[in-house]
């Protein structure tokens, strides 16, 4: 029997909200287009803050600066076999450049309530997004000290 070598997905993931209101992406996907938190994949020697400034300003033109863990999700996807780990976090929106092409696939940004968010939950991407925002509601914030990036340099 050949033993199939086998790693989580992780990926990092911004939670903004303002007004009430949580900062999304629509998406391009294999299965329609789908909501998403701006979100991407940790890129090799890449730590998870810089993984998720990159990704969120990639994705909607804004520079986003992490300032707390709202959490870490493992979510086997029903289909294929792929698990994603998920590192949320919170923060502050800065700066926008209205001129800077959002990444490929990224359709639009849009700004959605925890209502909206529900009624939506049937075009997200993951069962993930819902349970960051409603995690970011309840109040979970946890310290970036929690995670140590040793760079080999």
């Amino acid at each position: 029997m050949v033993m199939r070598s086998w790693k989580p997905n992780v990926t990092v993931a911004a939670v903004v909200e303002r007004d009430g209101r949580f900062l999304l992406v629509e998406e391009e996907t294999e299965d329609g287009l789908r909501f998403n938190q701006p979100a991407g994949h940790l890129e090799r020697g890449e730590s998870l803050l810089a993984a998720v400034a990159r990704e969120a300003l990639e994705e909607t033109a804004h520079v986003f600066r992490p300032s707390f863990l709202v959490g870490i999700y493992q979510w086997p996807r029903p289909t294929g076999d792929v698990t994603y780990l998920r590192f949320a976090f919170g923060g502050e929106l800065g700066g926008f450049d209205p001129e800077r092409p959002l990444d490929v696939g990224i359709v639009r940004t849009v700004w959605m309530t925890l209502d909206e968010l529900k009624v939506t939950r049937p075009r997200h991407r993951s069962p993930l997004i819902l349970q960051c925002c409603e995690d970011y509601l309840a109040g979970c914030r946890y310290p970036l000290e929690l995670i140590r990036h040793y760079d080999v340099s």
